[in-house]
């Protein structure tokens, strides 16, 4: 079969959903083009540690055309999708037009502050490697600033850390944060004691991990408490500013001056995804995620799919699902399986997702894991954290790299990508 008589899948995303699907079709007889605005694969779930100068980040992220090097059939297209048609089934990348026979949309989630867009540039989110390393700036700069700071309102501040969120992201990254002041940097400075520093975790439901059981919250408390960092729930954000943000609780406002301030709380559909929303009239849920059919289709176009964070896929029976790894890793490999299907003329049951658990890890030695009514706490659970992570991560290279490295920082406290970059002058904070 000639190449041009082969069907053409393109694929939009070359994340977990994007990435597994192209895995499965490239052993297939089909011609895919995965387009992505990034060269690489990010492992997402270990942005912050990136962010936290435990991790560099080529440790965390795979070039795509390192990946299909031995496929013929794939094209890596590095590029921007301006425009999907789903009537023409055409895909639009700079100046070319990409005519497919089946789409799987699977871009990824961005960062949402529920229309409080002005926030971002005060609180960033933890989505991209630029934010991580954005983050790590933010974070080293204000105890470097703290150490020649005299006035003791100001270094205050700057050695106070907000993280607003109490998911997965938020926990992971004030118990990175905690260990980073208590450990790695206790004896770096001269005027300052980082071990003093302030790290807030700032979640408006009533306990953090909400999608936990409450035992496992509880015990992620204590875990937090015992680094040092301050749990607050039920309390919400209602305004942030520089160096500066306002907490709502059930009684008052409350002011917090604090430099440093990262947003983990929400989560946002791509401009992409909005705008194939918009332009279709597509369902969608209150987050702007595409509602998709039980074969993760978009309803009425039976040839384009979407898969992962950009998806509001609700089984039969039960919630929706939520934007996770793990989910989009299944819905990438089942959309491949059940085009590879469909051109045999084989019917495909529903999509089902296999729950394998949820882990959050807080520090050393100390994470929380569950799966079904089966509950992990502790050692044995910051085991399976580290074995989970390390097996998903792309490239046997960056396996080697990051479980050296962990060793190398467990045993010795210390984190040694702690480098402040900057995109433009040095003053900026």
């Amino acid at each position: 079969m000639k190449n041009g008589d082969k069907k053409h899948i393109v694929i939009i995303g070359g994340g977990f959903g994007g990435l597994n699907a192209a895995l499965i079709l490239s052993h297939a007889r089909y011609r895919i083009t995965l387009i992505d605005r990034r060269n690489f694969h990010l492992f997402q779930p270990l942005l912050y540690q990136v962010a936290s100068g435990g991790l560099s980040p080529a440790d965390i992220a795979f070039p795509l055309r390192a990946i299909f090097k031995r496929q013929r059939n794939i094209q890596v297209v590095l590029g921007e999708v301006n425009e999907i048609d789903l009537g023409q089934r055409q895909v639009k990348v700079n100046e070319t037009t990409y005519t497919y026979d089946y789409l799987i949309v699977a871009t990824g989630a961005g960062t949402s502050y529920f229309g409080h867009d002005a926030w971002a540039e005060f609180a960033p989110g933890l989505k991209t490697i630029e934010e991580a390393t954005a983050i790590r700036g933010r974070i080293l700069s204000a105890f470097e600033k703290a150490e020649v700071e005299n006035d003791p309102e100001k270094k205050a501040a700057l050695l106070t850390f907000a993280i607003i969120g109490g998911g997965p992201t938020g926990v992971e990254m004030a118990g990175a944060i905690a260990e980073l002041s208590r450990h790695t940097l206790k004896y770096d400075f001269l005027n300052i004691n980082p071990s003093l520093a302030r790290i807030l975790l700032i979640e408006g439901n009533d306990r953090i991990l909400p999608s936990y059981p409450p035992e496992l919250s509880q015990q992620a408390v204590h875990y937090l408490k015992h680094l040092g960092v301050e749990v607050l729930s039920g309390h919400y954000v209602n305004d942030v500013r520089a160096n500066q943000l306002t907490l709502r609780n059930n009684k008052s406002d409350i002011k917090v001056p604090a430099a440093t301030i990262i947003w983990a709380a929400g989560v946002g559909v791509t401009s992409l995804g909005h705008a194939l929303q918009q332009k279709y009239k597509l369902d969608s849920d209150r987050s702007g995620r595409i509602v998709v059919n039980n074969y993760c289709q978009i309803p009425g176009y039976d040839n384009a799919f979407v898969i992962g964070d950009l998806a509001h896929f609700k089984p039969d029976k039960g919630d929706p699902l939520p934007g996770i790894a793990a989910i989009a890793m299944q819905q990438g490999r089942y959309v491949a399986k059940y085009i590879i299907r469909s051109e045999k003329g084989l019917a495909t049951d529903f999509f089902t997702y296999l729950d394998k658990g949820n882990l959050a890890v807080i520090g050393r030695k100390s994470a929380v894991a569950y799966r079904g009514k089966v509950k992990f706490t502790g050692i044995f659970a910051w085991l399976i954290w580290l074995f989970v992570h390390l097996l998903y991560l792309v490239g046997f290279e960056n396996r080697i790299l990051v479980a050296i490295q962990w060793a190398f920082n467990y045993f010795t406290f210390n984190r040694s990508a702690r480098l402040i970059t900057y995109t433009g002058s040095p003053s900026r904070s």
